[in-house]
């Protein structure tokens, strides 16, 4: 299909379909055609299969992810049913009485508990640059897989962590895949005074995918063998359970599956780990997967607007 405006990209040529290990994810990449570029990224097709793509969660991020910081989007908390959009300016013109007031009103229309807590979540299309940090998937796909991991993991990291921005985080994260200094330096990167080559997009990329292979999926693996779960390393909620793994952390994440104690692993474990809180997996820790699941939808969707043909590798 032919179409117009098509965003300069620089070139990203295909990746290796097997690694000398015999892994090969080319069944789930796709070849992304302009006029002047060639990408190859990770599909979404589990996104709609598994009908992720229906729940109020990732429908929320999506949003939110398309909305300016002036424009904030009035939620129900435990499930990010949306159920009013308004200004920040007219939100803040509101007293504190006229605050709970109106959070009062929006639990009775949507017959909420009177505890039921109501958020109100500002856009993030400031921070969530996915015209900015596509050119970067293909060469963070090739890096992981040159590593024998997961790709996957790669564009999922690149496009919520700190999408084209080299930014440091409160923690102390920094670089394109977010990574603390510890971390960092446990891989072989160099991190001092002088020095930081979190920024420098291969070692950070060397870096997080040696983190994903050598603690994080043996983790997520360890976790779910400890209630006798069947898995696939390739099943959407594992790789989701994998990153959450990547963000809070082993302990944090066991912690959270024991309170759940889960009887099969499935899209369900996921989406009770977004309404369940244990040491220190809270709210913030609940939102990562579901970042994940809305930041891939818009990929999915960008790619679509603005491609000239895409292409399965497995034809290949």
């Amino acid at each position: 299909m032919q179409k117009k405006g098509i965003v300069i990209l620089s070139m990203v040529l295909s990746i290796p379909l097997f690694n000398t290990l015999g892994q090969s994810w080319s069944h789930e990449q796709i070849r992304v055609k302009t006029k002047s570029t060639l990408n190859t990224i990770m599909g979404a097709d589990a996104l709609f299969e598994d009908r992720w793509t229906e729940l109020p969660q990732p429908k929320f991020w999506k949003r939110i992810m398309t909305l300016s910081p002036d424009t904030c989007l009035v939620n129900v908390a435990k499930n990010r049913l949306i159920v009013d959009q308004m200004s920040i300016k007219a939100w803040h013109s509101k007293s504190e009485i006229e605050k709970e007031m109106y959070k009062k009103d929006i639990r009775k229309a949507n017959g909420l508990d009177s505890n039921e807590n109501i958020y109100i979540t500002t856009g993030k299309s400031d921070f969530y640059r996915f015209h900015e940090v596509y050119p970067s998937l293909g060469k963070g796909i090739e890096a992981f897989e040159n590593n024998h991991v997961d790709p996957w993991y790669a564009q999922a990291i690149l496009l919520i962590e700190s999408p084209a921005q080299l930014k440091k985080s409160v923690s102390g994260a920094y670089g394109p895949f977010q990574l603390m200094p510890s971390v960092a330096k446990n891989y072989g990167l160099i991190v001092n005074a002088t020095k930081d080559e979190r920024a420098l997009f291969d070692r950070s990329a060397y870096a997080a995918s040696q983190l994903i292979k050598t603690s994080c999926i043996p983790s997520a693996k360890k976790i779910v063998s400890q209630y006798g779960l069947s898995y696939s390393e390739n099943d959407l909620w594992f790789r989701l359970l994998v990153m959450h793994v990547y963000h809070a952390g082993a302990q944090n994440v066991a912690a959270v599956v024991s309170r759940i104690n889960p009887q099969a692993g499935s899209k369900e474990l996921i989406q009770k780990m977004w309404v369940t809180s244990a040491a220190s997996f809270g709210n913030n820790s609940q939102n990562y997967s579901q970042l994940v699941l809305a930041a891939q939808w818009m990929l999915h969707d960008y790619v679509y607007s603005r491609c000239d043909e895409v292409e399965s590798c497995a034809k290949k």
